[in-house]
This record gives C-alpha cells, sequence and structure tokens, in this order.
C-alpha cells in the first residue's frame, strides 16, 4: 500500500511523536509498503511562537496539494494539526476523500500553560479538525475517554512501541557523579513540569536529556543538575542505561514514549498517577506511580532490572504498526461529514 503521512512534527525535532512516526514509516516499508512522510522541511517554514525548535510551514495550502497528487496514496494519515495537518484536511474533503487522523498531544493543556486560552476553546477547534476523519487514532485509554466525553468520535486504539534492540541494558559507568542517578530525557518546556523533578530534595545526581525553551532558564535555577542537550542512537540508549531511576513529571503527555526506551534499558520509572504513566505502568510492577514524586523516586530504585526489560519487550514495534495499518481508511472509501 502506498501510504502517506502528513505531520507538522518532524525532523530535525525531537520528540516521542517524531520517533514513532519515522519508525512507523520504516517498519511499514521494510515490511513491504510504500510509506512517506510530508513535514514543514519541505516548505519554507518560520518558527513557533514561544517555540522556535517547532517549525510552522508556510504555503503549505498551495503546496502540499502537489506533492500529494505526485506520491498518489492509497491511503492518507494526517498526523497533526498543524499548518500541513488543515491544509491535508481541506485536500481531501475537496476531493472527497477518506483520511484518518491521530492525537498525540494534549495541546489545549499546553496552549493553556503558555497562553491561559480555555482548554474548552482549543478542544473545540481539534474536534472540527477530527470529526471528518474516518478513524482517529490515539495512544491510550485515558486519552480515549477524554476525547469521547468532549465529543469526538471514531476513535480507535493506537499504542507505542520501542526499539527494543537499540534500547537495550548497558554499562551503568557511562555516567558519573554521586548514585544513584535519576534522568529525565525529553522537551525542556514548561509543560513538561521539569521543576518538579528537579526540585526534588532525593540524594544522588540528576541529569536532563533534551532541549528546549525552557533549558537556560532552568540551568540557572539548578546549576548542580547535568544538563547534556539532546541525544540519539546509541549515545540516547547509553544515557538512559546508565541511569538508576527514569523520572517522568509530565502531568499532560498522552503517552510518555521515553519511559518506554528507559524500561527496555532496564531502568525503572518514578512518575505521578496521570495520564500517560497511570495507561503505561499502572499495575505493571516496574514503575513508581505516586503524588509524592519523592518517595516514588525512592520506591522505583528497589525494581528488578530485569522487570523492565521484560516488560519492554512485549511492547516491540511491530505490535503497533500493525495496529496504525488495520486503521488507515483507503482514500476511495466513505468519506465522513465535515
Amino acid at each position: 500500500m502506498r501510504i502517506l503521512i502528513i505531520s507538522d512534527a518532524w525532523e530535525p525535532q525531537v520528540n516521542g511523536v517524531v520517533r514513532t512516526l519515522r519508525t512507523t514509516r520504516d517498519t511499514l516499508n521494510a515490511e513491504g509498503h510504500e510509506a512517506e512522510i510530508v513535514g514543514p522541511d519541505r516548505f519554507r517554514s518560520v518558527p513557533c511562537p514561544t517555540y522556535p525548535e517547532i517549525r510552522l510551514a508556510l504555503g503549505a495550502r498551495r503546496g502540499l496539494p502537489k506533492i500529494i497528487d505526485a506520491f498518489a496514496p492509497e491511503a492518507i494519515h494526517v498526523a497533526t494539526e498543524g499548518p500541513l495537518g488543515w491544509a491535508a484536511r481541506r485536500y481531501c474533503l475537496a476531493r472527497g476523500l477518506a483520511f484518518s487522523t491521530s492525537f498525540h498531544t494534549m495541546f489545549p493543556d499546553y496552549l493553556h500553560l503558555r497562553t491561559g486560552i480555555p482548554v474548552s476553546w482549543t478542544f473545540a477547534m481539534l474536534r472540527r479538525f477530527h470529526r471528518p476523519a474516518g478513524a482517529v487514532m490515539v495512544a491510550t485509554d485515558s486519552v480515549e475517554r477524554e476525547l469521547a466525553s468532549r465529543g469526538f468520535v471514531n476513535l480507535v486504539r493506537w499504542t507505542r512501541g520501542v526499539d527494543v534492540d537499540l534500547f537495550h541494558p548497558r554499562d551503568k559507568d557511562f555516567l558519573d557523579g554521586p548514585r544513584p542517578i535519576q534522568l529525565y530525557c525529553g522537551r525542556v518546556a514548561v509543560e513538561k513540569n521539569i521543576d518538579a523533578f528537579l526540585s526534588l530534595p532525593n540524594p544522588g545526581t540528576k541529569y536532563v536529556v533534551g532541549d528546549g525553551p525552557q533549558l537556560a532558564a532552568l540551568q540557572s535555577r539548578y546549576p548542580d543538575v547535568r544538563f547534556v542537550g539532546a541525544k540519539h542512537g546509541e549515545d540516547l540508549a547509553r544515557h538512559y542505561a546508565a541511569a538508576d531511576v527514569f523520572v517522568f513529571p509530565s502531568r499532560t503527555d498522552t503517552f510518555g514514549l521515553v519511559m518506554l526506551e528507559a524500561l527496555a534499558c532496564g531502568v525503572p520509572v518514578a512518575a505521578f498517577p496521570v495520564t500517560g504513566p497511570v495507561d503505561v505502568l499502572d499495575g505493571s510492577g516496574v514503575g513508581v506511580l505516586d503524588e509524592d514524586l519523592s518517595k516514588a523516586v525512592d520506591d522505583a530504585l528497589g525494581i528488578s532490572r530485569d522487570d523492565c526489560r521484560a516488560f519492554a519487550l512485549k511492547h516491540a514495534w511491530p505490535v503497533s504498526v500493525q495496529q496504525f495499518l488495520s486503521h488507515l481508511h483507503p482514500i476511495g472509501s466513505a468519506t465522513q461529514a465535515a
């Protein structure tokens, strides 16, 4: 099948959405499909206000149809609700083509944190965006329940996976500093609630892997924390594996792919009992969820590294990709009302 994925989140951004889409594309191609991703890198772009690492495509409404026509897809998946996503939606509706979408990010919460815009306003816009999709793919039960309660329709499950060949246990001497080493990996931005981690009184050494708009402020506020920037591939995996506990302080993530990556490296997780961690970890025995994040960190240190690895092995990418494939809507199938 010729599958076109259109996403405003794409390289060189470093986040779970990009890793999910890239791995999905690569796995589909390895299985004999022809999958391609259209991102802002194909257009002139401008930095997103308050978040310059994200680029917003210019001229998508005019330029995207040429790209779609040239690729001649059999299925179109619109991954994000940015300028490219809206242009792709318009293209499909104008031609009566079926398409699918996905809901990766609690954008209403993020926008509220940054601007104060009521979440109900943003959810109304997103509900309109996703309404015509034949399938709206979500990662967890919690997100599905939240969206259903807000009037979203055609919700289906698309779980996440982890590359268990890249992410596996390694030598812990790779990172220095007094133990236990507590590590966060992800965007360094206000919506990730990193202050809740960095302000913990737990002994040991704290590492932050990642870049983002809050980096300079946090470096100034926490001079004893090791900020090492964004990491990729083997280098990223070595950082995970050298930690004693992975701390996930976010209260707004829809999933948290980084938790699976840490677990695949044999590292237990400490997090708040909220959407994302609850869906991934609750009852698993490989993470501790507690409103007292300091206690969660201490308790997680006693978890078996072998158990963490065994849990991650159940979440390899093929399962995720097959779910994605099963929810695609061929462009000639019945379209939904806008």
